[in-house]
């Protein structure tokens, strides 16, 4: 993570214990018709009527992926490329199982993108590149920066993965400055992530909203995220959910990182993790379950994170909570509730924990504040 700004603001309504439905349902497509490499937008859904702009699409549209041919196209950037600006319902963007090294966006004009893999495993799809904050851009113009960084930046609203592996390998160890590295970026709101692997090193998931004042609203649910400093970071309002937070050693084998980098404004809900584990193959209190990033030394900023109902290995620090770039942590929003594992702990003045009140109005429902993430 660099010190560019990041940040967000609006008040976020309440719904308590929301209960959400279940996720990893099979989704069936109108399949696009048409020849190798065609696109068949546009279609008249059977009995629907024409609009005002043309006719009715269908529900949702998929459009294929495979490196041998076999698909419509044979990356998925050509696949993203196809969808027409401003598609008002649902495209599967459907990814044949092997490995596709490339960067991937998905434009600001382009909502209800879904990227999903088509093999039995979310490891058989795989979106890999390696660039990173230092890395030079070709046309000599500088260096990508951390954002600019990421293998897959999803900038449209109502943006799903699922079934899938997005990877930053960047080699640390080449690395003078400028080592951040990006697998997943997303600004926008109502971003779906379900059953995907996000792997990086420092900086891998970059949740963020389109601008300080938009709301990005993101939901991960039965997922992998893996990294070692600062690895979920940014401005969003986001919900991890019954997932996996998975620690691992730095370039030189060393173990010492943080999980979590909230840059949230006062008025918005941060991170919340929740019925989900923090684990990895790493020393024991060796990383810090976040610190406080006031991005471009903004004060006004108030970093949140919850983390709940979570299993907690070793690895944690027993003062999980840490400064940032001389903001005290102290000052900002930060808090635990009924964890468990070797890593948890007692309240102590180092280590809030919310009370049955507070955590109340720290559930699911209250960050998502009216979404309720499917596959539509």
């Amino acid at each position: 993570m660099d010190t560019s700004s990041h940040h967000r603001s609006g008040t976020v309504a309440r719904s308590r214990r929301r209960t959400l439905p279940a996720y990893g349902v099979v989704l069936t497509l109108a399949v696009c018709a048409g020849p190798v490499g065609g696109t068949a937008f546009g279609a008249t859904a059977p009995g629907g009527a024409a609009g005002p702009t043309g006719p009715r699409t269908a529900a949702a549209t998929t459009l294929t992926v495979a490196k041998n041919g076999t698909g419509q196209y044979t990356t998925v950037q050509a696949a993203v490329n196809a969808v027409p600006a401003n598609n008002p319902s649902r495209v599967i963007i459907s990814i044949a199982p092997g490995t596709y090294r490339e960067l991937v966006k998905i434009p600001s004009n382009k909502p209800h993108v879904t990227l999903q893999g088509s093999g039995a495993s979310r490891k058989d799809t795989v979106i890999v590149y390696n660039n990173s904050a230092g890395t030079p851009k070709p046309d000599g113009s500088g260096t990508y920066g951390t954002s600019g960084s990421a293998t897959v930046a999803a900038e449209a609203d109502d943006f799903q993965a699922r079934n899938l592996s997005i990877t930053n390998d960047f080699d640390e160890s080449t690395a003078t400055s400028g080592a951040q590295a990006v697998a997943l970026r997303t600004a926008a709101d109502r971003v779906f992530l379900d059953g995907v692997i996000v792997t990086g090193d420092q900086d891998t998931l970059l949740l963020d909203s389109a601008a300080k004042s938009a709301l990005g609203r993101v939901y991960v649910t039965n997922s992998y995220v893996i990294g070692n400093v600062d690895f979920i970071f940014g401005r969003a309002t986001a919900v991890i959910d019954k997932s996996v937070i998975t620690l691992r050693k730095r370039w030189d084998g060393s173990s010492a990182g943080y999980v979590l980098a909230p840059s949230t404004a006062a008025d918005r809900k941060g991170f919340l993790v929740i019925n989900s584990t923090v684990n990895g193959d790493v020393s024991n209190a060796s990383h810090y379950l976040g610190r406080n990033w006031h991005a471009g030394g903004d004060a006004a900023l108030d970093p949140q994170a919850t983390v709940r109902d979570t299993n907690l290995s070793a690895a944690v620090k027993t003062t999980p909570w840490t400064d940032m770039g001389g903001f005290s942590w102290k000052d900002d929003r930060f808090a635990e509730y009924r964890n468990t594992g070797p890593g948890a702990g007692p309240a102590s003045a180092n280590r809030p924990q919310l009370t049955d009140a507070q955590a109340a109005d720290q559930e699911i429902g209250d960050w998502l504040a009216g979404w309720t993430p499917g596959a539509s």
